[in-house]
Formats: C-alpha cells, structure tokens, sequence
C-alpha cells in the first residue's frame, strides 16, 4: 500500500507532501491543474519511462520519495531478495532527476538501477486508464490474467516443465544424429581400418623388440663364420686335442723327471680348464645364433607392417593398440547408433506425447476460465449501463511453446450484432472505462489486493447513474486495499474515503500546483464546484451533500 508521496521541483509542483490512507483515495480538480502531473511523478520514481523533462523550471534537480508499507508474503520481498536489497515492512524508493537529464534511483537508501525499481512496480501499482498500455489493455498479458483468473499455476508450471522435457529430448537426438552422421561419414574407412589393425594385432613393445632381433640376426649371419672358426681351433682337433696330448705325454715321462715336470703338468692342467670354459662360452654363442633364414625375414615384414602401419595412422607404433581400441569403439557405436536414435525418437515422442496432454489440460482449463469470466463481466457490465455489451475471452490456437498451445485475447462487440473486436480498438472512451473496470472487478479476487490500484479518469465519458455505478464497484475495489482514482465525477469522488484537490495558484510569475487534503465541509464545496462549474448554486450545494450522505 502507498503510504506516503513527496515531490520537490517536479515540472510545475514546487513541494508536495501527501499520506494516502486504505481504501478509495479520490483526487479531483479542474483540467490542467497538475493531476496528471502526479501520476507522472509517482511512475517517475517506479522507474517508468516517461516524459524526458520533468525538473521544475529553475531548479537544479527534481525529486521523488514514495512510501510503501508492505504486508508479509507480498511479491515485492521476492523483488528485493533476488536484487540482494534489505527488506522490511516498509519500502521507500527515491529517485533524482538532474537538469541534465542523469536519473538515479535508491530503495532503502541502496542504489539501484531503473530496471530494479521497474521491477518492483509491478508488484506495488497498477494503473488503469484509457491510455494504459501496461495493463489490462496489452493483449501480450491477456493469457497470464486469464491463468491467474482461472488458478492455472500448477497445470502452467506443469506445462513448463514438459516443454524443457521436449527440448532435452530434441536436443539429445540432435546430438546423436550428428554424432552418428559424422561416424557414418568414415564408416568405410574405419572398417577398413579396424580389420587391417585386426589382423596384425600390433602388441605393446612389439616394434622395439623386433627391431633388436632383426639387428641380431642381421649381425649373425655376418660373424658365425669367425666364430665357427674359433670353435673349431678351440676343439679336439684343435688346441683341446694338442694339449691334451702334450699333457698325455709330460705325465708319461713325468715319473723320470724327478719332480721337474710337476709344476708344467699343473699349469697345463688349468690351461686346460679355462680352455674347456671358453670353448663352452663360444659353442653357447653358435647356437645362440642359430636361427632359420625365414624368421629373419618374417621379422623384418613383421616390423615394416607395424611401422608402415603407424606412418598411415600417424601415430607411434607403440601407440596403435590404443588406436585399435578406439576404432573398434567407433565402429561398435556406428553399429549401435541406429538402435540409440530409435530410442531417442521414442523418447521424443514420449516428452511430446506428455506435453501435449499437459498443453490439452491447460487448454481446456483455459476455455472453461474464459467462459466463467466472460459471465463475470457481463454481470459487471449491467449496471455500468452496458447491458448489451458483449465481452468475450478469446482462446484460440498458437504456435506450441512453454505458455502453452493457445493465444488470449480479450474482445468486445458493444453493440448487439456488431463483430467483436481488440479491447481498446472497438470501444469508445467511456465505453473502454466500464470495459476496464468491470473486468478489473472481476479480476481483483483472482489476482489478489497486493497492488495499490490507480485509475486515471476511468469514468471519463459517464455521469448520472452510470457514474454512480462506477463509483460503487471502485469503491468494492478498494475494500481490504487501497484505490486512487483521479476523477472529473462527482459521484465518484462523493464516495472515496479520502479526498484530495489539485489546484494551480500563481506566485508572482512562477505557476505552482498544490494538492490538498479536504475535511468533510470541503469535500461538499468541491464536489458543489464538480456539480456546476465555477459559480456554485444552493441546488448544487444540495445535491453535493445529497452524494455524500449516499
């Protein structure tokens, strides 16, 4: 609720201080006394976009501090968590506007931005009036009236997340398509590919160890022959076989020799010995070298295909067992892929099946909420002296989307016959008034009373009855909230609760508009002056406290 509103140097308003109160605030005055420049404030300081000048002439900076008190659970607190902006019961916002155009704006005394404070207005005013495109006369917020009217949170939020269980699934069949379009795209060469490193079999270290063999038995075949040699100078018909007999023939003489030749047997002996150990050593080392013709050739195309192989991969050859596993993996999830997209196809289908259930539910829970308001409006509408008046919630079919499959429109025929049209294209000046305030009427249990509601000159167009009646539902309106209404008619301001005048007056050359709170004899002088202009009757003076006692 707006508690409190203080203007300095805003246009032709010098300082203004005002306490609206609960209930149907009602400001009055003639044209042009600066009404309209109120409303301009107050959006000026809710962040609205609006007129571009607006500093009083003369003045360095123009100001606006609104008050709002705010009762637990109101939306506003979300607002003000999600900006990180302390919150209390009581909410001021404050905003500057230089000379030079710079605009800046705080809540709470914490600076914000326009957009925060844009924010936050819409969860503290609604204005209403015959040029109101934020309200009820924008068609782009028709279907979110309609689903507040009708309750639909719950089938709305299960909608949403049906339509982000669409688009996850899409998305997932999407990316697999492509994935497998781009396997498909090589499907020949990894085949290929995947036989070739098949039927090799390269094994880890493989390459190296080939390699060491190829050079052994390289070099074998070059150095056998010497060794050969060796062998056989080594044996028994080489030294083996000549010291063995000289050894034959010392120890045969040795017994004559009186002790001469033991210490030549002897070293003979161990001659013999390192002789026989070295002849072992080089017969171990023939056979080490002996090998078929054909394993040296098998190695060696052995290693030329494991490296020709990598060459063609680019890869090192120690490096294609991990190739052919990744390959084979490739090949297997091409072979697999056709079964995985039919899966997620069925998963589509699923999420669209389920979404369009939920759309279907929504839809129809749209249709009966239309229905039910469309009677609502009309049984506002007869006493508005409106009764041939047709308004019609119009849902019909869109392009599919988290709101939803349908499109909402509120139309109006005024006439009995006359087609239907846009809400604010077919009806006249006061006939759009009754239009908004009836279904505002019809709205507000809906929507709940957390806004302050501001109707400007919605009774324009009306008098008599009609007024009256007008008065009457603003009046319900405000019952347990709060209503200002800047009205030209009398019978609606006989029925606010609290009443203000805006009048001009002249100081020196400088025009000023002051807005001041009336007590009950006063408010009988201003609705006397609404009544008959500016010479004020005893007939209007009666008719005035007639209103009053109404």
């Amino acid at each position: 609720m707006l508690r409190a509103l203080e203007i300095r140097d805003m246009l032709i308003i010098e300082r203004l201080e005002l306490e609206f109160q609960p209930g149907l605030n009602v400001l009055t005055g003639e044209t042009g006394a600066g009404k309209s420049i109120l409303l301009d404030s107050l959006g000026f300081v809710l962040g609205w976009r609006g007129r571009a000048e607006l500093v009083r002439t003369g003045a360095e900076q123009g100001e606006v501090v609104a008050e709002f008190e705010l009762p637990e659970g109101h939306a506003a607190w979300a607002v003000l968590e999600e900006a990180g902006l302390p919150a209390s019961d009581e909410l001021i916002l404050r905003r500057v506007n230089t000379r030079d155009g710079r605009k800046t704006g705080w809540v709470n005394d914490r600076r914000v931005s326009g957009e925060v404070l844009r924010r936050l207005s819409e969860t503290l005013v609604e204005l209403h009036g015959q040029h109101d495109d934020r309200g009820l006369l924008d068609p782009r917020g028709h279907r979110s009236i309609l689903d507040l009217y009708a309750g639909a949170g719950e089938a709305q939020a299960e909608v949403r997340r049906r339509w982000r269980a669409v688009g996850t699934a899409r998305k997932e069949l999407e990316t697999a398509q492509a994935a497998l379009e781009a396997v498909q795209a090589e499907e020949e060469f990894l085949r290929h590919a995947v036989d070739e490193l098949d039927k090799l079999d390269p094994q880890p270290g493989e390459e190296t160890e080939l390699d060491a063999r190829r050079r052994m038995m390289q070099s074998a075949e070059k150095i056998r022959d010497d060794i050969a040699q060796a062998s056989s100078a080594l044996g028994y018909d080489g030294a083996e076989g000549a010291m063995a007999n000289a050894l034959r023939w010392l120890e045969g003489a040795a017994d004559k020799a009186e002790g001469r030749l033991e210490a030549p047997i002897a070293a003979l002996a161990r001659a013999m010995a390192e002789l026989d150990e070295a002849a072992t050593g080089v017969a171990d080392c023939l056979e080490a070298l002996e090998f078929n013709p054909l394993e040296l050739e098998e190695a060696e195309e052995r290693l030329f295909a494991i490296r020709g192989l990598a060459r063609k991969h680019q890869v090192m050859p120690d490096d294609l067992p991990g190739l052919a596993a990744d390959l084979s993996e490739k090949l297997a999830a091409l072979d697999a892929g056709e079964a995985r997209i039919g899966d997620l196809r069925k998963a589509v289908d699923k999420a669209e099946a389920e979404y369009d259930a939920a759309a279907s539910a929504l839809t129809e829970m749209r249709r009966t909420a239309a229905g039910a308001l469309d009677k609502a409006v009309a049984g506002e509408l007869a006493p508005l002296k409106m009764e041939r008046a047709v308004f019609q919630t119009a849902v019909t079919e869109a392009t599919a989307g988290p709101e939803g499959r349908d499109m909402v429109a509120f139309t109006v025929a005024t006439n009995p016959g006359a087609p239907a049209g846009p809400l604010n294209k077919i009806a006249s000046g006061g006939e759009l008034s009754r239009f908004l305030l009836a279904l505002k009427v019809c709205l507000t249990e809906a929507q709940g009373r957390g806004a302050t509601m501001i109707f400007d000159e919605i009774d324009r167009g009306v008098g008599g009855a009609t007024a009256d009646a007008v008065g009457r539902r603003l009046k319900a309106l405000s019952e347990g909230g709060q209503v200002l209404v800047v009205t030209h008619s009398p019978q609606v301001a006989a029925l606010g609760g609290h009443h203000w005048r805006v009048a001009k007056r002249v100081d020196g050359e400088v025009t000023l508009s002051e807005v001041v709170p009336l007590a009950e004899d006063e408010r009988e002088d201003e609705i006397a002056r609404m009544l008959s202009g500016d010479t004020v009757t005893k007939e209007a003076r009666a008719a005035a406290r007639a209103l009053l006692k109404a």
